[in-house]
C-alpha cells in the first residue's frame, strides 16, 4: 500500500540533519515510523471498508407493512328478483329504427314486470335491439325486418321479461318456473334465466339472452324444435339449448353465416327440466 501524502513529506528530511543524528535517535526514529506505518496501514484498511447508512429518522409515526396485497376484485353482483311477481308490466322504450333491409315488418313492445327492481329497462331494451338488427339474426335472409314501438302504437309481437312465477301463468305451466317460452304474439322471457343462464351453457350471459330471444322469436315465426346436428358444432338457435347441448357449442344466431341458417333435424330430446 502506498504512503500517504502527508508521511511522504515527513520522509523527507535534508541529508545533513540526518548525519548528525546518533544511532540510538536513528533506531528509535525508525522503529517509530514503522509503528506509524502499520497504524497508517490499519487506518487505511479500516478506511476502506464502508459504513453502513444510517437510515433518517421517521418524521411521522412508524407504518406498518400490508403483506396481504390489494383485495381481490369482483365482477358486478349476480342480479336479485322475487320468485312471484304481480303481473303488471312496463312497457319500455320508445319508437326506435326498423331493423333488417328487406321482408315482413314486425314491430314489438318491450315489456317489464314491475317489481323487478334491479333490471334496467335501458340495458333490456339495447340487446333486444341490437340482436334483432345482427347480420347473423332473423334479418338475414331478408325474409323479415323489426322495429321496437313505443306503448302507445300497435305491435305484432311483445317481449315480456318475467318472474319465474309469471312466466308458468303465462305459458301455462304451473309446473315450470325455469324456462323460457313463446305463447301466440307473446315471447316470455324468465328473470332466472335472464340472471344466470343455465349451469353448463358454455357462452357468456348474454350469448344466453341473445340465443333466448331469438329461439322464442324463431317460434314466433314458425320454425320448430331442433336437434344438435353434430358434435362441436355449433347447435341451431332452435335447439333447446336451456335444457342442454348434446354435445353442440352454445350458439345465439339461426344465421351465423350470413344468408345461411345453422338448421338441424327437426326433434326434441327428452331432457328434463329443471326445478325453478
Amino acid at each position: 500500500m502506498s504512503t500517504p501524502e502527508q508521511y511522504r513529506h515527513d520522509a523527507g528530511e535534508p541529508r545533513h540533519a540526518r548525519r548528525r543524528r546518533t544511532a540510538p535517535i536513528i533506531a528509535s526514529i525508525v522503529f517509530a515510523a514503522a509503528a506509524l506505518t502499520a497504524g497508517t496501514a490499519l487506518a487505511y484498511r479500516t478506511l476502506d471498508t464502508p459504513t453502513p447508512p444510517v437510515p433518517p429518522a421517521a418524521s411521522g409515526p412508524a407504518h406498518t407493512h400490508d403483506t396481504t396485497g390489494p383485495a381481490p376484485t369482483t365482477g358486478p353482483p349476480a342480479l336479485t328478483y322475487p320468485a312471484d311477481g304481480p303481473g303488471t308490466y312496463t312497457t319500455t322504450g320508445d319508437t326506435g329504427p326498423i331493423r333488417g333491409h328487406a321482408g315482413t315488418l314486425l314491430r314489438y313492445h318491450v315489456a317489464i314486470e314491475n317489481g323487478l327492481t334491479q333490471i334496467d329497462p335501458t340495458t333490456v331494451t339495447t340487446l333486444i335491439d341490437t340482436t334483432y338488427n345482427d347480420p347473423r339474426g332473423w334479418t338475414s335472409a331478408g325474409a323479415w325486418r323489426f322495429q321496437r314501438v313505443a306503448a302507445t302504437q300497435p305491435a305484432d309481437l311483445t317481449i315480456y321479461l318475467v318472474t319465474p312465477g309469471t312466466r308458468a301463468k303465462l305459458c301455462g305451466d304451473p309446473t315450470d318456473h325455469y324456462t323460457n317460452c313463446r305463447t301466440g304474439d307473446k315471447i316470455i322471457l324468465n328473470v332466472a334465466r335472464w340472471a344466470h343462464a343455465t349451469p353448463d351453457y358454455g357462452g357468456s350471459l348474454d350469448i344466453y339472452r341473445q340465443y333466448a330471444l331469438n329461439h322464442e322469436t324463431g317460434h314466433r315465426l314458425g320454425f320448430d324444435h331442433e336437434l344438435c346436428p353434430a358434435p362441436g358444432t355449433a347447435a341451431p338457435v332452435m335447439q333447446q339449448q336451456t335444457l342442454g347441448l348434446h354435445g353442440c357449442a352454445a350458439n345465439a344466431w339461426p344465421y351465423p353465416v350470413k344468408g345461411i341458417r345453422n338448421a338441424g333435424t327437426p326433434g326434441e330430446y327428452p331432457d328434463p327440466i329443471p326445478a325453478g
